[in-house]
C-alpha cells in the first residue's frame, strides 16, 4: 500500500482541489479519499474546460478513479446527491465511482438550523461542527444507518486491504490554520486538517510516501477574526485573485503570506512537496512581501521571490521540492 496526501497549509481556499485534480491525471491511483470535513470545503477544479466546484465528491471521480468519502468526513445528504446529479449532468459518471465509509457521520437538519445561528466564529453555516459534536457525544447517526446511502456505502478496511496494490490519494479540506487543535482558536473548523488525520482513515503511517502542502504566495481567510490590514493593497488583493469563498460567497480577508506559520504547518505535517499558487496575482498588484519573524519582508522580483523561497524551504529535511503556479488548472 503506498498513500499520497494534498492538505492546505493556511486557512483553506489555498488550491488544493487544483493539486489533487493534476495528481489524479498523472498519478497510477486506485483511490482518493476525501479525509475531513464536510459541505463547507469547496473544491474548485477546472477539467477539459470546465469550472466544477465539489463540496463532498472527491476529485477522483474527474479521471475514473475510486473515489471515497471518508470516515473523518460528516455528510449532508441533500448536498451530495445535488453533486452527484450535477457531475452526471456534466458527463462524469461520479454515481458509479463514489462511495461512502460506512463509519462516515451525518449532517442533519437540525444540525444545519443549528449552525446557522451562529455569528461569534464565522462558520459556513453548513452544520458540520454540530455534527462532529454529536459523533463524540456519541449520539451522530452513520452513514450506514441512512437507506437513501445504500448503493454507496462501504468498509474503508475491506475496500483498501483487499487490494494489495493499492495506492491511494488523500484529498484534505480546509486547511492547517484552522485545525480544531493547531488553529487559532476557537476560529476554527470542527475537524483535524493534517497528514495524521488523513491516516485516521486506516492506513499505517509507513504508508505514507509523498505529503503535498499547498500554499498561496499570500493568504486569505473567511470568517469572523479581523485578519485583513489596511491598505488599499489587500483590496487590490481580494479585487485581482477573485477571491470570494466557493463555498459561501463572501469575500475573503487577504494578508501577506506568514512564513512563521507555514513552517509550523509544514514540519508538523512532514510536507514533502511544497506548493504556491496565486503567484500571477502578486505579479499583476507588483508587491512581492511576507511576514518573516513577525516583520515584513520585501523582495523586489518574483525570481528574487522563487529564488528566495526555494532556498529557504529546500534547508527542511522532509522537503523535496518547490514549485510555483500561477495557473487555474495546473502547477
Amino acid at each position: 500500500m503506498i498513500a499520497d496526501v494534498v492538505l492546505g497549509l493556511q486557512h483553506g481556499d489555498e488550491a488544493k482541489g487544483k493539486v489533487t485534480h493534476q495528481l489524479c491525471a498523472k498519478g497510477n491511483y486506485t483511490h482518493v479519499i476525501r479525509f475531513n470535513g464536510g459541505c463547507n470545503a469547496g473544491h474548485t477544479i477546472y477539467h477539459e474546460g470546465k469550472k466544477f466546484v465539489t463540496h463532498h465528491i472527491p476529485a477522483g471521480v474527474f479521471y475514473g478513479i475510486e473515489s471515497i468519502i471518508g470516515p473523518g468526513c460528516v455528510i449532508d445528504p441533500v448536498q451530495f446527491f445535488n453533486e452527484i446529479e450535477e457531475l452526471e449532468a456534466a458527463g462524469i459518471p461520479a454515481s458509479n465511482l463514489v462511495s461512502i465509509a460506512k463509519n462516515a457521520h451525518v449532517i442533519t437538519s437540525s444540525h444545519k438550523e443549528e449552525d446557522g445561528k451562529d455569528s461569534k466564529i464565522g462558520t459556513t453555516k453548513r452544520g458540520n461542527g454540530p455534527a462532529y459534536r454529536d459523533k463524540y457525544d456519541r449520539k451522530g447517526l452513520r452513514a450506514e444507518d441512512m437507506p437513501c446511502f445504500e448503493d454507496y456505502i462501504v468498509d474503508i478496511y475491506e475496500e483498501l486491504y483487499s487490494n494489495p496494490n493499492a495506492e491511494i490519494l488523500f484529498e484534505g479540506a480546509q486547511g492547517f490554520g484552522l485545525d480544531i487543535d493547531h488553529g487559532d482558536y476557537p476560529y476554527v473548523t470542527s475537524s483535524h486538517c493534517t497528514t495524521a488525520a488523513a491516516l485516521l482513515n486506516g492506513v499505517p503511517p509507513q504508508a505514507v510516501r509523498n505529503v503535498w502542502g499547498v500554499a498561496k504566495i499570500y493568504e486569505t481567510y473567511v470568517g469572523a477574526k479581523t485578519f485583513q490590514p489596511k491598505g488599499d493593497v489587500f483590496n487590490a488583493l481580494q479585487s485581482i485573485g477573485e477571491e470570494f469563498g466557493a463555498t459561501t460567497g463572501r469575500k475573503r480577508q487577504c494578508n501577506w503570506m506568514d512564513l512563521d506559520n507555514l513552517k509550523k504547518a509544514i514540519r508538523m505535517n512532514g510536507v514533502t512537496d511544497l506548493v504556491f499558487n496565486k503567484m500571477d496575482v502578486l505579479r499583476e498588484v507588483g508587491e512581492w512581501k511576507f511576514y518573516n519573524n513577525g516583520e515584513v519582508m520585501r523582495l523586489n522580483t518574483e525570481q528574487e521571490v522563487r529564488s528566495w523561497l526555494t532556498s529557504y524551504f529546500s534547508t527542511f529535511p522532509t522537503i523535496s521540492n518547490v514549485y510555483f503556479s500561477g495557473n487555474k488548472d495546473r502547477i
